[in-house]
């Protein structure tokens, strides 16, 4: 067997139905009573449902922030701290998907308040030790065990509202974290396992949630998917995809999940060359699974112009990931010219 290394995070999941309503005795256990609550201003609906299970609990929330937004803006999580920490906050709950988590991380790291996370989405940053933040117009990518949220709550019933075009896009988008750690410069079989089996979960469900949103089962398979997709990237290193797509989201402040899902297949392709058989598979696999999918395939739908094209070739060869293949410049623009206009992905770079 090969020589790895494996390090085990060290976050306490619970995962069912109704779990929500867990969140109370979760606090109790670790001696916390005066949570500061996050959301995004689309998501407020979170916030109430979970005051009131706090509150019937005799748990009153010192605060409530509802300016997350995508891609963890610095001046946003500094207001955020300030405000919690003039509440006199122990703890921070973040109930939403990766904006909202993603900001709950950066107020934990800065104030090493403990971070209970409920996510809403298949996002996968609940279990990351990862925090990219932007500032003027740069994203930046952290990684430390500080990072790590210290309890997850994955309540199935919190996604059986989720949108099925957004519950498509978040689904490929944790489907990426697992592909990259199949390939990633310190992969260890315990994480190619994990992720084999949170894509299988994925693949599965995902056309099943286009066909029935109210399918349990297949919710719950996402759910479940997304988890393990999401642990990988904290055990392993990103790549090339996931510093495209960082190129991509800060430089243009684009959608996380939407220009995931546009440009893994290309990149899958891309890599190819370099890890024979499984990444064309993987590519051509996914050009199937999107069509079944019908979500968006060009990034020419999320307002990038033509002509950005070089300036996000000019971000992701800055402070490069690792890649099995070589970053050529020349290739990544015709990488991200194919992404723009929405080609299928195809093995011929």
């Amino acid at each position: 067997m090969e020589l790895f290394t494996y390090q085990m995070n060290p976050s306490r999941v619970v995962f069912g139905s109704g779990t929500i309503n867990r969140a109370p005795s979760e606090l109790s256990r670790l001696k916390l009573s005066k949570p500061f609550l996050l959301s995004t201003p689309s998501r407020t609906p979170h916030i109430q449902d979970l005051s009131k299970v706090l509150e019937a609990r005799s748990i009153t929330p010192t605060g409530v922030f509802t300016e997350a937004t995508m891609h963890t803006p610095v001046a946003v999580t500094e207001k955020a701290v300030a405000e919690a920490q003039a509440a006199g906050s122990d703890c921070v709950i973040s109930p939403g998907g990766g904006s909202t988590i993603g900001l709950g991380k950066a107020i934990s790291a800065r104030t090493g308040l403990y971070h209970l996370c409920i996510p809403t989405t298949y996002a996968g940053s609940e279990v990351t030790p990862i925090l990219g933040e932007t500032e003027m117009g740069e994203k930046t990518t952290y990684s430390n065990p500080s990072i790590l949220p210290g309890t997850v709550i994955y309540d199935v019933d919190l996604t059986m509202t989720l949108p099925v075009g957004f519950s498509a896009i978040s689904g490929v988008n944790a489907i990426a974290h697992a592909v990259e750690a199949m390939y990633a410069e310190n992969s260890n079989p315990i994480i190619r396992m994990l992720a084999q089996e949170g894509v299988r979960a994925l693949a599965e469900s995902l056309p099943q949630i286009i066909n029935d949103p109210s399918h349990q089962d297949a919710r719950r398979a996402a759910l479940y998917g997304s988890w393990l997709c999401g642990t990988c990237p904290g055990n392993v290193g990103m790549s090339l995809h996931h510093k495209l797509c960082h190129a991509i989201g800060g430089t243009l402040s684009l959608p996380h999940a939407e220009t995931h899902t546009i440009v893994l297949p290309h990149v899958l392709s891309y890599e190819a060359p370099k890890v024979p058989g499984a990444m064309e598979a993987l590519a051509m696999g996914l050009n199937i699974l999107l069509k079944k999918l019908k979500v968006p395939r060009d990034l020419e739908s999320l307002g990038v112009k033509e002509g950005d094209i070089p300036k996000i070739v000019a971000a992701a060869v800055k402070k490069p990931y690792y890649s099995p293949r070589a970053v050529e410049e020349k290739l990544l623009t015709e990488l991200v010219r194919r992404a723009w206009a929405g080609e299928l992905a195809r093995a011929d770079f």
